[in-house]
C-alpha cells in the first residue's frame, strides 16, 4: 500500500504566505504525476497544480502566478508554495499521487489521495 501524507496547513492572513507539503510512502516503483486539489464547503473539488514527474507543471487561471508546484522525486514529495492569498483560497487541500508498483509480478498504476490539510484565509 501507498501512505500520502500532507502537512503545512492552517490559518493565515489575507496576503500570507504558507507551503504544503505531502510525501508518499509504502510500496512504490515509481511516481508519475502529482498534484494538488482543494474543495471548499459547499463547493465542488477543484484542481490547483499538477506537475510531472520530470517538472512540467499546469495550473488552473485563478492560481496562476501566486500558486507554485515543485517536487522531489528522491523523497517522493510535492511541495505547493502558496502566495498572496485570499479568503476565496479557504479549503482542504489534498495532494494526489500517480504511483507505480508491482503486486505480485503484475504492472500497476493507481492515484492516491492524502487526507487532506485545512489552510484558512482570514483577518
Amino acid at each position: 500500500q501507498v501512505q500520502l501524507v500532507e502537512s503545512g496547513g492552517g490559518l493565515v492572513q489575507p496576503g500570507g504566505s504558507l507551503k504544503l507539503s505531502c510525501t508518499a510512502s509504502g510500496r512504490i516503483l515509481t511516481i508519475k504525476d502529482m498534484g494538488w486539489y482543494r474543495q471548499a464547503p459547499g463547493k465542488q473539488r477543484e484542481m490547483v497544480a499538477s506537475i510531472t514527474r520530470n517538472g512540467s507543471t499546469n495550473y488552473p487561471e485563478f492560481v496562476k502566478g501566486r500558486f507554485t508546484i515543485s517536487r522531489e522525486n528522491s523523497k517522493n514529495t510535492v511541495y505547493l508554495q502558496m502566495n498572496s492569498l485570499i479568503p476565496e483560497d479557504t479549503a482542504v487541500y489534498s495532494c494526489t499521487a500517480d504511483v507505480a508498483n508491482y503486486r505480485e509480478g503484475v504492472y500497476h498504476e493507481y492515484l492516491y489521495w492524502g487526507q487532506g490539510t485545512q489552510v484558512t484565509v482570514s483577518s
